[in-house]
Parts: structure tokens; sequence; C-alpha cells
């Protein structure tokens, strides 16, 4: 048995960026706090605990004054700031230099939206951090969707503005936007003059999913390794299962059976970009003892 894994998987920059920063701070001070998991996965966010880093909410934020906090990849909306700054607290941001452009043509939509009655829709998943970053450049105006039923909640005889969360995948944001265009033209309008729809994934992360559909080809079974919290994951993991039947989604090599390995040839060990590399690489050697196999 082969045991292979995919060179595209593991960290995107946004995620190696804010960890490097972790690092750094706690090298330099063995202790620093960072408003919610640094990333989706817990075996990573257990790792730098050990080092120092400690975990804490909006509301444990405001009880703090006169220290340091990391601000993850996923960035943070405007109320953050003014928290901090009100508290003398010292922010390391780390937020993904995508998705800080992202918060400012969110920011122009909504002031361009105002203007004209209009209405600005993010699709993404609802209470999302980096979701909440964005609605809050939207005054909390913004209207979130993530599914069709969703979408009931716009007016479609207003003009309607569509941006995406960075790690959601292309198809979906393709099917929203589809499906705004008809129920536009259901309504009487015109989706040419009234609808805007802003594609604004992050190329990093949905190059992924051609590359996963051609990996998950290439193995008997794929292994998806990744954190239950990841958006990116699920989605990431979804294209690998359509490709391929016998593909298994875990967050740590506990989670490995044996039996899924009997008589293959070929696997094939993926994750999201929250899955670090080590954590791939020990979920192989877990699998190496199941069997003989081929490094």
């Amino acid at each position: 048995m082969k045991i292979t894994i995919d060179a595209h998987s593991g960290f995107c920059f946004g995620v190696v960026y804010a960890i490097q920063m972790a690092e750094d701070e706690l090298d330099e001070s063995g202790k620093l706090y960072c408003l919610g998991d640094i990333v989706h996965n817990n075996m990573e966010v257990d790792r730098l605990k050990a080092k120092g880093l400690e975990i804490i909410n909006h509301e444990q934020l405001s009880q703090l004054h006169d220290t340091k906090v990391l601000i993850r990849a996923h960035g943070e909306p405007p109320s953050t700031y003014l928290t901090a700054a009100q508290n003398n607290i010292e922010l390391i941001d780390a937020s993904c230099p995508v998705v800080l452009k992202l918060q400012n043509r969110v920011r122009g939509g909504y002031s361009d939206a105002e203007e004209v009655g209009g209405q600005l829709v993010i699709y993404g998943k609802e209470g999302h951090a980096e979701v909440n970053g964005l609605v809050g450049q939207t005054d909390g105006k913004a209207i979130v969707v993530m599914t069709e039923a969703d979408l009931d909640k716009i007016d479609y005889t207003k003009p309607i503005q569509l941006f995406s969360q960075t790690t959601k995948s292309t198809k979906g944001f393709l099917n929203i936007k589809q499906q705004i265009e008809k129920r536009i033209q259901a309504a009487g309008g015109d989706a040419k003059l009234s609808f805007e729809a802003n594609d604004t994934l992050c190329r990093q992360v949905s190059n992924r999913e051609p590359q996963l559909k051609i990996f998950s080809k290439e193995h008997d079974v794929i292994v998806f390794v990744s954190g239950q919290k990841s958006s990116n994951g699920k989605a990431l993991f979804d294209t690998c299962k359509a490709e391929n039947p016998q593909s298994y989604f875990i967050s740590e090599p506990a989670e490995l059976k044996e039996e899924w390995f009997e008589h293959v040839q070929s696997v094939g060990i993926c994750g999201a970009t929250s899955t670090p590399m080590w954590l791939m690489e020990k979920v192989k050697e877990s699998i190496s003892g199941f069997s003989k196999v081929e490094a």
C-alpha cells in the first residue's frame, strides 16, 4: 500500500502568517491572548496553548486591559478595534490580507447600496468569524445567506450587491448568484441593472477544488484531515467525496479505522487550509502501522 500526502494541502498563507506571529510573541514573552481559535483545528490550537496561547472570546476581551491580543486571520469588525483602544490593548493584527481587502470592498459596497436604497448580501456561514467581521463593516445590516432558503430574506425589488466569504466554494457561490438572478427576474426586475455579484473567493482556497478532484481520483482511499469547525474543510471534503466515495473525514489519527485500508493499493491524505502538515504526517504514520506500505 502506497500512502501519499497531497502537496497542495495544508495551511494557506494567511494561517501561516497568523501562527508565525503568535509563535514569535510566545517565544519572546511566553504568554499571548488570542481572540477566538487561531485556526479551526483543535490539535494545532492545543499545540499553541502548550506554548502559552490563551483563547478568549469577545466578552473576555472587554474585561482585559493593558495587554496584548492577537487577531487571527479571519479578521474582526470595527467594534473589536474600538474595545482595544478603550482598554489600552495592543493588538497583534494577523488578519489575512485577502480578508482585509474584502472588508474594505464590503464597506464601500455597503455605502453604495445605502445611497440607492439597496441591500448588501454576503454568501457565507452565519456566525462565522470572517462573516462577523464583514457584517461589522455594514453596521450589522448585511444579509447573510448560505442556502436557497436563506434567499427569502432578500427583497428582490431593490438593488442587490453580493459578496462572498473568502473560503466558500466556487460552485456554491455561482449557485447563489444564479438563484438571485432568477428571483429578480421573477419579481419583474432586470438583474443586469439591479444586481452586482462580486466574486470575492480566495483563489488559493478555490483553486484547491480542481486539484483535489484530480488527487481524489488517483487513489483508492482518501483520508481528509480537518477540524470539525472548519467551513473550508467541509467544502473541500465534499469535493473529495464526490470524486471518490471511499473518502473519510477525520480530525485526528485516533479516528482512523483499519478496515478502511483492507485490500487497498493506494491512499491519499489531504486536508483543509487550517490543517497543519505535521498532523497529516502523523496520520500517514498511523496508517503505515496498519499494513505494509511503500514510502
